[in-house]
């Protein structure tokens, strides 16, 4: 059992008090008489260590704290406690806790400043690793024997045929709210059956690539940040450079193939998927039968929108698997910098989605794809 130190006071000279401590004065017993001793509201003329069993350098400040603050004298310090007191007199500060703040003029400024470096720094870097990849792709172009094909299937696995189950489900669900939210806003006009136009279309155009991206992004991005910013740190990646192997080709360019070809399929497979929510639920709220709808589904829907999402999906799936490789391999230092970047290439590759996916949208209607 923990035994804690303690205090008693008297009286003492000149309206004060005398305060004796007792017990193990040490870093893992001071906890509570330390909120203690700040709180007392006299004065304290004496402070009195003959009933310390055991002192370390906390200790030692403590006692010293309480006798500077108040004008106090120690008392009853055997050697080794006076020994630390000494040491902790001479190594007194008068440095500020906390440095004083900027003027806002100049803070603000430096912050602009070092917000513009850093951007311009991040854009030389993911230049610098696309040129990396351009090429580790052009060296496997020449050399196809070096292509890591299992290490391709493995993450053609991991991104791909491992995400089926959530993505599917999260599309048929989606599929059911856009059915759902649309039939309440169309039955208004009595025009309930367009809702299989305003979901097929919908789910082919936008929603589908859309929310596989942000999904593929918080799954498979978040986990090349991690991994391969786990391999820097143990460094792994440098032990591959030594004995002549390629982290690009090894490790980068798989999850960018795999992640740009299984975005492909992700994203035409959860448009289906929002469909058929879509069908399941207009079965039973609107009285439109499941296989009605999907047949009215080729009717409406044109073929430009399923090209405008099988293109927009692998491009999204890229700037994710670009966004986590990047950030896994700018890792440097201890763990705390894995959370961070893995958390910097999840929020960077949904940013970028969303940006590309307006960008999408303006460009395929300009060219009649609208």
């Amino acid at each position: 059992m923990r035994e804690w130190a303690e205090f008693t006071s008297e009286a003492g000279k000149d309206g004060g008090v005398k305060i004796a401590l007792t017990g193990p004065l040490t870093v893992a017993s001071i906890g509570v008489i330390d909120r203690q001793l700040r709180s007392i509201p006299d004065k304290v003329t004496t402070v009195d260590l003959s009933g310390i069993a055991e002192i370390d350098t906390v200790g030692a400040w403590t006692a010293w704290r309480v006798a500077r603050d108040n004008g106090a004298e120690i008392v009853g310090a055997d050697e080794k406690a006076t020994r630390l007191i000494d040491a902790v007199k001479i190594s007194e500060g008068d440095a500020a806790i906390r440095e004083a703040r900027e003027p806002l003029l100049r803070r603000v400024p430096e912050a602009v400043g070092a917000g513009i470096v850093t951007f311009g720094q991040g854009i030389r870097g993911i230049v610098g690793f696309l040129g990396a990849i351009v090429v580790a792709l052009g060296s496997l172009i020449r050399h196809p024997t070096r292509f890591r094909t299992k290490a391709f299937v493995r993450q053609v696995e991991l991104v791909g045929v491992s995400a089926l189950g959530i993505i599917g489900l999260m599309s048929f669900l989606i599929g059911i709210v856009i059915a759902q939210q649309g039939a309440v806003q169309l039955e208004q006009f009595g025009a309930s059956i367009y809702t299989i136009n305003l979901t097929g279309r919908l789910s082919m155009r936008e929603l589908g690539p859309l929310m596989t991206a942000i999904m593929v992004a918080g799954r498979s991005g978040s986990a090349f940040a991690a991994q391969l910013g786990t391999m820097k740190l143990t460094e792994e990646i440098d032990a591959m450079r030594t004995i002549g192997v390629s982290p690009m080709e090894a490790l980068v360019v798989p999850r960018i193939l795999a992640a740009f070809f299984m975005m492909l399929l992700l994203g035409f497979y959860a448009s289906i998927m929002a469909i058929v929510g879509g069908a399941f639920l207009a079965n039973f709220a609107l009285d439109i039968p499941f296989f009605t709808f999907l047949t009215r589904i080729q009717e409406v829907v044109p073929i430009s929108d399923l090209w405008v999402g099988l293109v927009k999906a692998p491009v999204f799936g890229l700037i994710i698997a670009l966004a986590g490789c990047y950030q896994g391999m700018q890792v440097e230092g201890n763990a705390e910098e894995v959370g961070k970047r893995t958390t910097q290439a999840v929020v960077q590759a949904i940013f970028m989605v969303i940006v590309l996916d307006a960008f999408f949208a303006v460009f395929f209607t300009k060219v009649g794809w609208g």
